[in-house]
């Protein structure tokens, strides 16, 4: 399951990187790629991914950072407007409260939290990684993010674990249970599954353990039975994403 390769160009087209090596998008930019036409519009996303970030405990100033540029009008008047420059992390909060509908914010949310995850180590040493050492580092990447799920979905309501994770099993793997990847896999008995996936599979499954980590909260889900929705709705989700892709 390739979730990157047809769709990173885009992002990558219009990344930046200072004197000082460190990469940043401008919001202007972002905004026509992410297929808003209005600026008014795309600053109240803005607004919201910056409250995300506070709530996070997380510096505004180090993610959103405010500047001005000239823009030039019909009649070639100079005009200064208002832009920011975005880190990695701060295009990814602005893509959770982008609009959902759009394929687009689907691809964008994929993107960024895959590279979010990955600035724990360089780009230049993780491209330079083998499949066994990236499925490796995207292991630990992915219990980690199990352990925090499964933390908000005791919060949330959740006492059967198993019964939880299955829901997102079936959403992102077409109906199928974690038993059911496993004979599929050829596993032995208790063999587990996230064990034996590539390092995209094991993204995908990542993507999906945090977004669903993401909607609990959001949604404030104080049920086992809404909680089990919610995390198979997200791995529908990403599924018909990695479709898009696939096309």
């Amino acid at each position: 399951m390739n979730v990157l390769d047809k769709n990173s160009k885009t992002f990558e087209d219009i990344k930046h990187i200072n004197e000082d090596g460190v990469e940043y998008w401008y919001a202007r930019e972002l905004m026509h790629v992410l297929q808003y036409s209005n600026w008014q519009n795309f600053e109240k996303i803005i607004h919201k991914a910056k409250i995300s970030c506070e709530n996070s405990g997380i510096s505004v100033f180090e993610h959103f950072i405010d500047v001005s540029k000239l823009s030039k009008r019909a009649n070639n008047a100079e005009v200064e407007i208002r832009d920011y420059e975005l880190t990695r992390y701060a295009c990814y909060l602005i893509a959770q409260n982008g609009d959902s509908r759009k394929k687009v914010i689907a691809i964008a949310q994929t993107y960024f939290a895959v590279q979010t995850r990955k600035q724990e180590i360089s780009e230049k040493k993780y491209t330079s990684l083998t499949e066994d050492e990236k499925r490796f580092y995207q292991r630990n990447l992915t219990k980690k993010g199990n352990y925090s799920l499964n933390k908000t979905a005791r919060n949330a309501g959740v006492k059967n674990f198993d019964k939880f994770h299955n829901y997102g099993y079936k959403g992102l793997y077409n109906g199928e249970t974690a038993d059911d990847i496993a004979k599929r896999k050829g596993l032995r008995y208790r063999e587990d599954i996230l064990d034996n996936m590539g390092s995209d599979e094991l993204i995908a499954n990542l993507f999906r353990i945090s977004q669903t980590e993401q909607k609990l909260k959001k949604d404030n889900i104080q049920s086992e039975k809404e909680a089990n929705k919610a995390h198979y709705e997200v791995g529908a989700k990403i599924r018909n994403t990695i479709k898009e892709f696939a096309k």
